[in-house]
C-alpha cells in the first residue's frame, strides 16, 4: 500500500484524509471521461459543469487525485509557457501568441478567483517571481530578456528589471548584481489546491474513481483496471504518465524535479532571507531551480538534478535520490547561507511532461470525441486552468476567443528512439550545468550553454 503522505511535504502536511476513493467496479458510461485526476483533467472537468451542468462527467485516476506532478511541485502558479511568444508566432502570427500569453497571464488570478469561491484553503499568495541575477553573465541575460519582453510589447506591469537595492526589498540572496521582477504569479500548496479542486467537482456531480488505471484509450472508450467507462468524449490529462499508455511511449518524456523543504523557520532566520511578501524566487542559472516560503514559513526548494531515465522510465528510488538532494540543498544554501544549519524535513520528487518541441498544447477532434492537453515542462498550474476552460467549449461547442488560441491544435513530433533521447538529453543538460559552473566561476556568459538550450528545444 503506497503511503500518499511520503510523496511530498505538500501532502504530508495535507490536513484531510488521503484514502482513496472507490475504484471503477465494472463497465459504467459517461457523457465525457477524463483520464487524469491531476489539475488538467480537474480544471476540464470544473469548467465542464459550468459550460453544460446536464452531463455527466466521470475523472478516472489510477492512484489519488494529487499523486503526480500536481501533488509533488513546487507551488509555482506562474502565468508562462515555456515556448514564450516567439514559439507560438513561428506557429500562427504574432498577434495570436501576444493573445494566448495574455490569457496565461490572467490564468493566475482565475486560479485565486476559483479558490476563493471554493473555500480551499491553498495558502494563495500573488507574490510575483523574483529572479535574481548572481554574476555577471546572468545580469547581462537579464538585461537582453527585458528588451526581448518589450520587443514584444510586454511591459513593466507584467516583467521589469530591478537594481540590487530594490531586490533587496524582496529578498537577500548573496552575489546579487541586479533582478527581475515578474508579476503574474501566485504562491501556493499544491495538494491543498488538487485535492480541494477534486473535492469542488464532486459537489457539482462529477465522479471520481481512484485506484482505476486506463490500460487503453480509444474512440468513446476507456479500458481500465475496473472495467470498460463508454463516453462520446475522452480526454487524456495523463502529462508524464502518457508513457504508460498504448502507443505513446514516445509522445511526452518524463523528467525529474526533485525538491526539500525546511523546517518552520523562526522569526530571525526569515528576516535574515526575506521573501515577506512570498514570492517565488530562483536565480538565472540555465539549470532550473526554483522555491518558496511557504504559509508556514519553510523554504521548499527544488531543482532538476536527475533529468532523465534510459527509456522514459519512472523510477520512485529516482524520486529519493540522496545526492541529488544534497546538491539541491547546497544550492539553496548558497543562495542564503543562514540556511546552513536549518533541518530538512521533507525530501521528494516526481516527474513532469516534455513534449519534442517543448510547446503546451490542448487538441480536441469532435468528429472523434477525443482530446488532450499537457506538456507543460513544469509550468502546468497556472496554464492548465487555461487549458481546462479551453477544454471546456471545445468540448461543448462554445464559441469563445478561447478555441482560437495560439495553442489549440498544435503537434509535435515524437521524441527519438532510444539511445538519442537519452544522449540528447541527458548530455544536453549536463553541458548547461557545465556552463552556470563556468559563468559562477569567471562572470562571463557562456556561448555554450545559449546553444545547447537552443538545441535541446528544435
Amino acid at each position: 500500500m503506497v503511503d500518499y503522505s511520503d510523496l511530498s511535504l505538500w501532502l504530508a502536511t495535507f490536513p484531510g484524509s488521503l484514502e482513496p476513493r472507490p475504484p471503477l467496479d465494472g463497465d459504467s458510461e459517461a457523457d465525457v471521461a477524463i483520464v487524469g485526476g491531476g489539475f488538467t483533467g480537474l480544471w476540464t472537468a470544473y469548467y465542464l459543469t459550468e459550460r453544460d451542468p446536464s452531463l455527466s462527467i466521470v475523472v478516472i485516476e489510477r492512484d489519488i487525485c494529487g499523486f503526480g506532478a500536481s501533488g509533488r511541485n513546487g507551488g509555482w502558479c506562474v502565468g508562462e509557457l515555456v515556448a514564450g511568444v516567439e514559439g507560438y508566432a513561428r506557429l500562427s502570427n504574432h498577434g495570436a501568441a501576444r493573445r494566448l500569453i495574455d490569457y496565461v497571464h490572467g490564468s493566475v488570478d482565475e486560479v485565486g478567483r476559483v479558490v476563493a469561491a471554493e473555500s480551499i484553503d491553498c495558502g494563495f499568495a500573488k507574490g510575483g517571481v523574483i529572479r535574481f541575477a548572481r554574476n555577471r553573465a546572468q545580469a547581462e541575460r537579464q538585461v537582453s530578456e527585458i528588451e526581448h519582453h518589450r520587443a514584444h510589447g510586454i511591459g513593466d506591469d507584467i516583467i521589469r528589471l530591478l537594481s540590487p537595492d530594490e531586490v533587496e526589498e524582496y529578498a537577500h540572496p548573496t552575489s546579487l548584481h541586479s533582478g527581475i521582477f515578474y508579476e503574474p504569479c501566485a504562491a501556493l500548496d499544491p495538494a491543498q489546491l488538487v485535492r480541494g479542486l477534486a473535492e469542488a467537482v464532486e459537489r457539482r456531480g462529477v465522479r471520481i474513481v481512484e485506484q482505476t488505471a486506463a490500460t487503453s484509450i480509444d474512440e468513446g472508450r476507456v479500458a481500465t483496471t475496473g472495467g470498460t467507462v463508454t463516453a462520446p468524449v475522452v480526454i487524456r490529462a495523463t502529462e508524464a504518465y502518457t508513457r504508460d499508455l498504448p502507443g505513446e511511449r514516445r509522445t511526452l518524456v518524463p523528467l525529474y524535479s526533485l525538491m526539500i523543504a525546511t523546517e518552520p523557520l523562526d522569526p530571525a532566520t526569515l528576516d535574515a532571507i526575506g521573501l515577506k511578501t512570498r514570492p517565488t524566487f530562483a536565480d538565472d542559472r540555465y539549470a532550473v531551480i526554483y522555491g518558496q516560503r511557504t504559509a508556514d514559513d519553510r523554504i521548499a526548494f527544488g531543482g532538476r538534478a536527475v533529468p532523465y531515465l534510459y527509456g522514459s522510465r519512472i523510477s520512485p528510488a529516482t524520486e529519493r535520490d540522496r545526492r541529488s538532494h544534497d546538491l539541491i540543498r547546497r544550492v539553496l544554501v548558497d543562495i542564503f547561507p543562514v540556511l546552513s544549519g536549518v533541518e530538512i524535513t521533507h525530501r521528494w520528487g516526481g516527474v513532469l511532461g516534455a513534449p519534442r518541441n517543448w510547446t503546451p498544447s490542448v487538441r480536441f477532434d469532435p468528429e472523434r470525441g477525443f482530446g488532450t492537453a499537457g506538456g507543460y515542462v513544469g509550468e502546468g498550474v497556472a496554464p492548465s486552468n487555461l487549458a481546462g476552460r479551453t477544454l471546456a467549449d471545445l468540448i461543448t461547442g462554445t464559441d469563445s476567443e478561447l478555441v482560437r488560441l495560439a495553442w489549440v491544435g498544435v503537434e509535435s513530433r515524437p521524441w527519438e528512439p532510444e539511445p538519442l533521447r537519452w544522449l540528447g538529453i541527458r548530455g544536453t543538460r549536463a553541458v548547461m550545468g557545465w556552463a552556470d559552473r563556468s559563468e559562477f566561476r569567471t562572470g562571463r556568459p557562456s556561448r555554450v550553454g545559449v546553444t545547447a538550450y537552443r538545441l535541446l528545444r528544435r
